[in-house]
């Protein structure tokens, strides 16, 4: 049904619509129920307020005066928002995504117009797609930061602007990035003054990768519970990550057809460079995604490898990867206390073992699918055994200072 059809329809009938189009998205029947047991209250509500058709809006008014006469708990209130929300986006023909997300919504239609411009010349330099993204984030950001200092437009740029805004960026990367924005505001004339220069100069500070032993690393595998059908599900994803290094963003994104059971092998495009990448299909890792798309996968339309285990079943994303880490390494009893614990330490591990064993870099740099042949040197620092072969004997004193 069109989108001019659904807006023509009594409430009833949209109520009644939108949950046989839920219902096709594979949402079960107690979440049905749930939906209806919310909005038909909507219609009441309605004729009382003298209210014939319906509109976003009415639903909005409605929770709030709702919000007003009830007391509700958190979770009560969340299920009413999504609830609506889910009835204003099938009433405007809206696309169907799991999970809301919260735009910055605060810029003018000339700051989003040039973060257009900026974005296409990123673009035509070869920025890959999760670069531009990045970078939009940082200058919406710092663009919203310039509108809370009453800088509306950029004709009202001004030293003292760029530089208030640049020191509430809370992620010191990003000052690289509104520096290159600053310059193309200059070289493309949309400014008269070049501010770049008025940017910080950040250095990012060398850290050591934060890596976990295999004791650990196996500890680790050995709590996922592989009777279960997200216990399957869980142990195929991370066992990508622990044994062959893939970035989270590569495994929610897997499909079926980049699995080869026959040449025992996975090809895949890497997300953050764009390059094609080939990995083995080790016999453990075979084994785990045998099993779980034979036996736990949902029998659902879909190319993606790793999909929810709730209606609507759709692929997973990355929060759910990361959750799911974390509360493993709790339930292995591994100590994380200040350490980084998310699918990203199983690459760093992974790479350190490697160079530890005297694999060349250049075949960690392949495996890991790293584009920048000095991008593995920084494991070495982990090789301590090595490093003491090279390390400079301590001075004798000399009794001065």
């Amino acid at each position: 049904m069109n989108s001019e059809k659904i807006k023509n329809l009594s409430f009833s009938d949209l109520l009644t619509t939108l949950l046989q189009y839920l219902e096709g998205k594979s949402y079960t029947q107690l979440t049905l129920d749930n939906y209806r047991k919310t909005l038909k209250k909507i219609e009441p509500y309605m004729i009382s307020q003298g209210i014939h058709n319906y509109l976003p809006e009415v639903g909005v008014r409605y929770y709030k005066d709702y919000f007003v006469d009830h007391e509700l708990g958190s979770s009560r209130q969340k299920a009413m928002i999504t609830a609506i929300q889910r009835l204003n986006n099938f009433y405007s023909g809206t696309e169907y995504i799991i999970q809301q997300k919260q735009e910055i919504k605060l810029l003018t239609d000339e700051y989003e117009h040039v973060l257009d411009l900026f974005t296409l010349h990123c673009t035509e330099v070869g920025n890959k797609p999760i670069t531009l993204k990045s970078k939009r984030r940082f200058l919406q950001c710092f663009l919203k930061d310039c509108v809370s200092l009453m800088c509306s437009d950029f004709h009202s740029l001004n030293p003292p602007y760029v530089t208030k805004a640049c020191l509430m960026v809370e992620n010191k990367d990003g000052w690289a990035v509104i520096r290159d924005f600053l310059k193309f505001l200059s070289t493309s004339g949309i400014i008269e003054t070049d501010f770049s220069t008025l940017v910080p100069h950040y250095r990012k500070p060398i850290n050591i990768p934060v890596t976990y032993n295999e004791v650990e690393i196996f500890q680790f595998e050995e709590v996922i519970d592989r009777t279960s059908d997200i216990g399957k599900r869980d142990y195929a994803m991370l066992i990508l990550a622990t044994r062959l290094g893939m970035r989270s963003g590569d495994i929610v994104k897997l499909s079926l057809d980049e699995l080869d059971f026959e040449h025992n092998k996975i090809d895949f495009i890497q997300q953050k460079t764009g390059e094609v990448l080939q990995l083995p299909m080790l016999l453990e890792v075979k084994t785990a995604l045998v099993d779980y798309i034979n036996n736990a996968r949902p029998k659902a339309i879909g190319n993606n490898v790793f999909l929810r285990h709730k209606a609507p079943y759709q692929e997973i994303t990355t929060s759910v990867l990361r959750f799911e880490t974390t509360r493993y390494f709790k339930m292995a009893g591994i100590d994380i206390s200040g350490k980084k614990h998310g699918p990203h330490t199983f690459r760093s591990s992974l790479a350190s073992s490697m160079v530890n064993d005297d694999v060349p870099f250049d075949v960690v740099r392949k495996i890991l699918g790293h584009a920048d042949p000095d991008a593995i040197k920084h494991y070495a620092k982990l090789d301590i055994e090595k490093l003491r072969k090279f390390a400079i004997e301590v001075p004798k004193p000399s009794g001065l200072f």
